[in-house]
């Protein structure tokens, strides 16, 4: 079988090893395409650094254009080439879907993509958009396929893969404890993003609301794993916070040693208060209760909130069809609505533990890893 895969980000990358390996242990396979170190380790060597994708928003895609189109004509050009069994594109839409939109223009070779846009929350007609390409999905929610079964594509939902990430150990969070010198102390998890922009804005919002929340608790500990690229920009923007917080830098470690000490971080907090995103997945996974606080810039805000289809963002809420997690979004992302909500959850940190694990047990937590079900999922369909 011969297999041809396009990743475009790290998380990308992440999804297409997991299915590569899948796939090995069902069946003789060989693959071609783009993908990073993860999926290069696992038998693919990619047509071009993976990382020359990896761009997001206007001002960072202009400047390369040009260079991208390129791109995306030569990877359309080594697929039909190829002549593979399936072309799998794996999240990153708006280059895989011009990919497989090119190669559908010229062949009848099945393509595949794996993370359902998430139509049920807004652009509903990206599906019937994405069906004259697509084959068929691979959804990470359990949800979604009824969204793109109506747009005319096959769909399974193949399990979400923060259920095979490791939780770290009662030994694990002890050692993340003495090392940090938290004590039995209550610790505050503070994740304002991992993008610029949303830390920008999100930071000083979040160092508002933990004034009342720090008054109320002395003895309580903030932790705040950040990534690379905006290290420098947390220390700054938290510098004037209540309480200069942990902050777990993965340029001061090891990669392994930053996953390890992320990992402990979350099992060891008591309390979360986080950006929208994956990362209440995550939290959830660690059953650590959370509220959620998101905003974005004025423009986006009056245009996405016009569109949106659902209401809550939240994807534990979604997941386990409950609003057991608060929310702060848009003009509700403010200091004064924030704290009270913390104080509440503080006070009532049980009523959520619901809902995280039935949240889990339906991404299929404890059952086959999702790139496993992906590679199933993937033969199945082709007969």
């Amino acid at each position: 079988m011969r297999v041809f895969l396009v990743a475009g980000e790290a998380s990308g990358d992440r999804l297409g090893a997991a299915l590569m390996a899948g796939l090995k242990s069902l069946t003789e396979v060989t693959f071609q395409g783009v993908g990073g170190p993860l999926m290069q380790a696992e038998g693919m060597q990619s047509l071009f650094p993976m990382d020359e994708l990896s761009v997001m928003g206007l001002a960072e895609i202009l400047p390369k254009y040009l260079h991208l189109r390129r791109r995306l004509h030569q990877t359309a050009e080594a697929v039909l080439s190829a002549e593979p069994d399936v072309l799998i594109t794996i999240d990153s839409p708006d280059f895989s879907l011009r990919v497989a939109k090119l190669v559908k223009a010229q062949s009848d070779i099945r393509t595949v993509h794996y993370v359902a846009p998430s139509v049920w929350a807004w652009r509903a007609g990206r599906a019937q958009k994405m069906a004259r390409v697509i084959d068929h999905v691979l959804a990470l929610l359990p949800f979604e396929p009824p969204y793109m079964e109506a747009a005319g594509m096959a769909c399974d939902f193949v399990g979400h893969p923060v259920v095979a990430e490791p939780v770290a150990t009662g030994a694990e969070v002890s050692t993340f404890r003495a090392k940090h010198g938290l004590g039995e102390a209550p610790v505050l998890l503070v994740l304002p993003g991992s993008r610029r922009g949303e830390v920008s804005r999100l930071a000083p919002v979040f160092g508002g609301a933990l004034g009342p929340v720090l008054a109320a608790n002395p003895d309580m500990r903030l932790v705040l794993p950040t990534t690379a690229t905006v290290a420098g920009l947390v220390r700054e923007l938290t510098e004037n916070w209540p309480q200069r917080p942990i902050l777990l830098d993965p340029g001061q470690m090891t990669a392994d040693a930053y996953k390890a000490e992320k990992n402990a971080a979350f099992r060891a907090a008591d309390y979360a208060l986080a950006a929208s995103g994956t990362v209440s997945l995550e939290l959830a996974a660690a059953r650590t209760p959370m509220v959620i606080a998101y905003d974005m810039n004025w423009l986006s805000r009056a245009v996405i909130s016009r569109m949106l289809r659902v209401d809550t963002l939240t994807l534990v809420n979604l997941v386990s069809d409950t609003r057991a997690v608060p929310e702060c979004l848009g003009k509700d992302c403010r200091a004064d609505v924030i704290a009270p909500r913390l104080l509440d959850l503080i006070e009532n940190p049980g009523d959520q533990n619901a809902a995280m694990r039935l949240t889990m047990e339906r991404l299929g937590e404890g059952g086959e890893a999702p790139g496993l079900r992906a590679a199933r999922a993937v033969l199945d369909r082709m007969g």
